[in-house]
């Protein structure tokens, strides 16, 4: 099966290596702007890959031509993070043909409808099948260009769903062999919902605001960085997202609990817990606060889940005062930037009937 995989960062170049392993034809493709990486591996031909999964793996072609990219892919993965998959959804937007299969991995937050909107295809529309995940299906960093340290390939508990979702068995089917532990989600906001990355990153990010500063990040994330202080910030936000999908009759597992399933930790404990989790050890801090860490997972995830625990009316006091802090920290206004929020997917006149249909 021919694969694209769009976005060449650590997350895509492990995919495409994953996939690749598995003996399917993936072809790699980035913008220009993202050129290393994309260019030692057309140039060795291939991905090295060590840690959870590994070895050396071909692949068909790496390069910046989407059109090449996705001619006749049955398969298309768009990896990377929230701010990348309306500029892919753009880029492929009038190319795309009846019978492909797209899957935004990780969805973070509403990625199957904004790609969807992006694309030009209404939420209904089934000529091509438009998927989401939780989260990333790996714990990776790229090590060089071409090279990748996989510290966990996810054992379980990576939710998948369909938009709409009568498609999500069959597209769990389509990626059986690679991606077997995959689980099915009921719906996009249940993969939205269950995506833990704002609840714990903009939380370790600000309880080590000055150590990142001071020393570039030189220290661990999770080992270092979790303090039980810190922890009980993770947890106060987790209940609030939890809060959020029970009023929308939507299961969202705790994240300690989900990580003890996906293999990361092996204590349900926010503090400890991430401290002597398998899954992050060796992870370091990011090297400056301007980073994904808020400006994704602050900037289009917590301002969803608050607006969206709005919308349904369940108060969300802890991811509102992270957004201000982290607002004030980064002097940004992520609340009134809105990048990612019920009313720029579409659904913000739902009812809570309507969104749990989704």
């Amino acid at each position: 099966m021919k694969i694209a995989v769009l976005g060449a960062g650590a997350g895509g170049t492990a995919m495409a290596f994953d996939c690749a392993s598995h003996g399917h034809d993936v072809w790699l493709f980035d913008f220009p702007q993202f050129g290393d990486n994309i260019a030692e591996i057309a140039k060795s031909g291939g991905i090295h890959a060590e840690g959870d999964i590994s070895g050396y793996a071909d692949v068909a072609g790496a390069g910046h031509d989407i059109d090449e990219a996705i001619d006749g892919a049955e398969l298309i993965y768009v990896v990377g993070p929230a701010y990348s998959t309306t500029p892919f959804g753009e880029a492929v937007a009038g190319k795309l043909a009846a019978g492909q299969t797209v899957i935004v991995s990780p969805g973070s937050c509403g990625g199957a409808l904004a790609f969807k909107r992006a694309a030009g295809l209404a939420v209904e529309d089934a000529s091509v099948r438009v998927a989401e995940t939780s989260t990333l299906h790996y714990a990776v960093r790229l090590t060089e260009p071409g090279h990748i340290r996989v510290f966990l390939k996810l054992k379980a508990g990576n939710l998948l769903a369909a938009l709409p979702g009568r498609d999500t068995d069959a597209i769990l089917e389509m990626i059986n062999d690679v991606y077997p532990s995959m689980e099915r989600a009921e719906s996009v906001l249940q993969t939205s919902l269950q995506n833990a990355n704002p609840i714990i990153h903009p939380a370790v990010t600000l309880a080590n605001a000055a150590r990142i500063e001071g020393t570039g990040g030189d220290f661990l994330f999770y080992e270092e960085g979790v303090g039980d202080a810190t922890g009980r910030l993770i947890e106060a936000m987790d209940n609030e997202r939890i809060a959020i999908g029970e009023k929308l009759g939507i299961e969202v597992v705790s994240d300690p609990v989900m990580g003890m399933r996906q293999g990361y930790m092996l204590e349900s404990n926010y503090g400890s817990g991430y401290r002597q989790a398998p899954g992050f050890q060796g992870i370091g801090a990011q090297p400056q606060l301007d980073h994904r860490y808020l400006n994704e997972d602050v900037g289009y995830g917590l301002v969803f889940m608050s607006r969206l625990g709005r919308q349904v009316g369940v108060e969300t006091p802890g991811m509102e005062a992270m957004i201000k802090l982290t607002s004030i920290l980064m002097a940004r206004d992520y609340a009134g930037e809105a990048l990612r929020t019920p009313e720029t997917l579409g659904i913000s006149g739902l009812s809570v009937e309507e969104l749990a249909a989704l």
